[in-house]
């Protein structure tokens, strides 16, 4: 990221996954919705996007690279940005992602940092999606569930972005691949403050929970859970059963923001008239704690 005027700063990013998805034009509008999701979780707006391609292209059709980038491009056109090229690499497994530039005021950018002590905690998308995911490629989650959560993880976060530029964000995350836990941390210790979660109030993706209780789980729970369990507390009412969401990997998930409590209903209310029915309070931060950074009650 750099200033380009006084008016402007130019936000550079890129994401590059695998969506466990079979249908190809899915795959490249959650692997889309997840790159640009960064210029969103910063305030800007994007502009440009150029491929990250790694494809077999001696496994699978050229026709499936195709149905791919067609799906990438219907979310950057959804975005008000432009597909301007992009690079393609020989691989054993199709990966697919962009690098995507934005813009955005240097005044008015969003940090992951920056919480204060009684600013409330808005979550505008469910969680859930790693579990769901993993259960799909086991057969244990209903077509309902799975549908629901390609919905969400396709959904992209340009009208919860767009909406927040009206009311005064002290800090920004995307939840992705660290879980809510993990980015929830990250903005916990880089602010004067603690984020305290009430667990019942996080949106959750339908089945989830129910997949966690019947034993699925992700190869990425254990690595977000030891990393962040050292700097959190759970209160007795955090039911045991329900803790493992918090370490769920998210694709393409919803904004993590901070903003003072006076105006959380406000906004609340226009990202559910936007049509982010699952848009949530979860909590709020608190003054900061010199050992533990996240209360989960």
């Amino acid at each position: 990221m750099y200033k380009l005027t006084d008016d402007i700063a130019i936000i550079n990013t890129a994401d590059y996954i695998t969506p466990p998805v079979n249908d190809p034009f899915i795959f490249g509008q959650i692997a889309a919705a997840n790159s640009i999701s960064d210029v969103y979780a910063m305030g800007g707006r994007p502009i440009t996007c150029l491929n990250l391609v790694n494809f077999p292209e001696e496994k699978l059709p050229i026709e499936q690279l195709n149905k791919i980038i067609e799906g990438a491009l219907d979310k950057i056109t959804e975005s008000g940005a432009v597909l301007a090229g992009g690079h393609t690499v020989d691989d054993e497994e199709p990966k697919f992602g962009l690098s995507v530039t934005g813009v955005v005021h240097p005044d008015k950018i969003w940090r992951n940092i920056g919480a204060l002590p009684g600013d409330s905690l808005i979550l505008t998308k469910p969680i859930g999606s790693g579990v769901i995911f993993n259960a799909k490629l086991k057969d244990k989650v209903s077509e309902n569930a799975f549908n629901s959560c390609i919905k969400t993880v396709t959904t992209l976060n340009r009208k919860a972005a767009e909406i927040f530029t009206n009311f005064d964000v002290h800090a920004a995350t995307d939840i992705t691949g660290f879980g809510l836990a993990g980015h929830g941390l990250e903005m916990a210790q880089g602010s004067d403050a603690s984020i305290h979660i009430n667990l019942n109030s996080v949106p959750v993706m339908d089945e989830a929970y129910k997949m966690y209780e019947l034993g699925v789980s992700t190869g990425v729970n254990k690595h977000n859970r030891a990393k962040t369990i050292p700097s959190m507390q759970f209160e007795n009412s955090a039911k045991k059963e329900m803790r493992e969401i918090l370490f769920d990997p998210q694709t393409s998930g919803g904004l993590l923001v901070s903003l003072p409590t006076s105006q959380a209903n406000d906004a609340l209310n226009e990202l559910k008239n936007s049509g982010l029915a699952m848009a949530t309070i979860i909590g709020e931060a608190k003054d900061p704690d010199p050992k533990i950074q996240i209360f989960v009650s």
